[in-house]
């Protein structure tokens, strides 16, 4: 099966996505752009996907529940299609799920090391933390992750829309947030501009 076009992007939203795993038994939670707004409780600027997250040795128990759609593995720029019956590749950390009836991408399924108690940062995994305190729940139901822990993928690439949000969300920050953030900013990205603005603000 051939993959979509890369911007053929129809995304759910994050409500849309939880009635879709309501039935879910092992832990999920909606990333990126999207999370910041859950934690808002309401949009605030237009999101091209719609990123969640799961467990990487829980990623069957998602594929099953979200068996009307068809999933690509995204890896190293390459989209491929994933059988329902094949086994997730050891190199791979990103499913697209396809809704090919109606052309267009609904989810960005991606994976990450730790466990139901531990969140761990895929990209530094010497980042640890309970995960009931880096996953927290909307009003609606919809697991999220938190704000500052949005700031952290962010901050690696820092693009127009990831400044925005930052704008947005600084000031929304707790005194001990600030702080987690700013140690994890100087240990990860020395120098990057945010510091300035968490200490002044």
């Amino acid at each position: 099966m051939s993959p979509l076009d890369d911007e053929a992007w129809d995304a759910w939203s994050p409500d849309e996505l939880g009635q879709r795993l309501r039935e879910a038994v092992l832990p999920w939670y909606v990333a990126g752009g999207w999370a910041l707004d859950v934690a808002h409780g309401k949009q605030t600027r237009e999101h091209e996907d719609l990123e969640f997250v799961v467990i990487r040795d829980d990623v069957d128990h998602f594929r099953a529940l979200l068996r009307d759609l068809d999933f690509f593995t995204v890896n190293n720029g390459k989209i491929e299609y994933l059988p329902p019956s094949a086994s997730l590749p050891g190199d791979v950390w990103q499913l697209w799920g396809g809704d090919m009836r109606r052309a267009c991408w609904r989810v960005d399924m991606m994976m990450e090391p730790g466990t139901p108690d531990l969140w761990i940062y895929k990209r530094d995994q010497t980042i640890q933390m309970a995960r009931s305190d880096a996953v927290h729940v909307s009003e609606t139901g919809i697991p999220y992750l938190a704000p500052i822990n949005v700031m952290l993928f962010k901050a690696k690439y820092c693009r127009k829309k990831d400044q925005r949000d930052f704008n947005f969300f600084r000031n929304k920050f707790s005194t001990e947030e600030k702080e987690q953030l700013l140690v994890w900013l100087n240990e990860l990205h020395p120098g990057h501009e945010w510091i300035e603005h968490l200490q002044i603000s």
